[in-house]
Parts: C-alpha cells; structure tokens; sequence
C-alpha cells in the first residue's frame, strides 16, 4: 500500500510538472492533476491539502537535483574561473529541463509564505555554492558578487523563457563574459 501511495504521489508530482512547464501556476490546478494523473479528483486531496503543498513538494524534490547538477558541473571545472563559467552556463542549459521550466513557473507565482520561504532557502543554496570560487578570485565582498552573479543568471533565464530573438548560446555566452568581467573587478 505504502508503494502505491509513493507511486502515485510521483505520479501527481510529474503531472504537476508538466502543467507548470505547459501553462504556468495557472494551469496547476487540482482537476487538471486528476486527470493528468486519472486519479479522481477528491483523491489529489488525499495526496496534497493545495496547491502550495503541491508547490512546496516540487521544490523540495526538484531544487536538490537542479542544485546537484550544479555542483557536478562546477566540480568539474579546473579553476575558480571555470567555476563561476560553469555555475552559470549549467544553470542556463537547465532552462529547458523540465524540472526547471516548473520552477521557474512557480518562483513566479503567488504563493503562500511556506512555499515561498522553500523557494528562497534553495537559491540562498544555490548562491551559496558559488561564493568560495568567487572568495578564491579574490573578491572583497563574494556573498555579495554571489547575489549580483545571480541576477545576471535570472535575468539570462527570464530572456530565454521570453523565447528571445537570440540563440541560447549567444545569451549564455553574454552572461558568462559579463559575470567573469564582474567578478574579476
């Protein structure tokens, strides 16, 4: 019984994924879930008391992947420099990820103050996971310069969810040279 539960309990969360990476947090609704899922759609309550529930469920599943890959990215990478290149050119490959595409939806959304306190703990993770190569580069203020290089990795990704004139290479490209100059200084 347990297994059946944790089935179907990813079963709505992949469905909720979808419909977020679809049509944004306005087409997370519990009927759609039903019948993404063929769940009848008093049975979705027994799984999630709401949306937010819904919400917070995917951010706690999905930004620990999304902050791995992260990780392994810059791992990889030889020098703080790579670190930074690789911090923000995996992010941007993640844009079109599913998974992503749902969270940036739902970081856009209205939520109640336990979702959006779970959205803000995991990009205060994310950030954290750059400051050491930022410190390494000789950067006064590395939490800081981690904040700033956020916003122009954001911004990157709200121009590639706009669906931009320019290739995503091009943008990733344009980010990494702005973070790297940035944070050389």
């Amino acid at each position: 019984m347990a297994e059946h539960r944790s089935m179907q309990r990813a079963a709505l969360l992949d469905a909720a994924r979808s419909l977020l990476s679809e049509g944004g947090t306005e087409a997370l609704t519990f009927p759609a879930l039903a019948e993404r899922t063929g769940l009848a759609r008093s049975s979705v309550y027994e799984y999630f008391r709401s949306r937010a529930a819904v919400v917070e469920e995917l951010c706690e599943v999905d930004f620990p992947v999304w902050a791995a890959e992260v990780g392994a990215a810059m791992a990889s990478a030889g020098s703080a420099e790579g670190k930074v290149e690789a911090y923000v050119r995996k992010q941007l490959e993640l844009v079109g990820d599913r998974r992503h595409r749902a969270v940036v939806a739902i970081s856009a959304s209205e939520l109640d103050a336990g979702a959006r306190e779970k959205i803000r703990a995991a990009h205060g993770g994310l950030v954290a996971m750059i400051v050491e190569a930022l410190a390494d580069l000789g950067h006064r203020e590395p939490r800081l310069a981690a904040m700033l290089l956020q916003g122009v990795v954001d911004a990157a990704v709200r121009r590639l969810e706009l669906g931009a004139a320019e290739e995503p290479g091009v943008i990733a490209d344009a980010a990494v040279a702005m973070v790297l100059r940035g944070v050389r200084g």
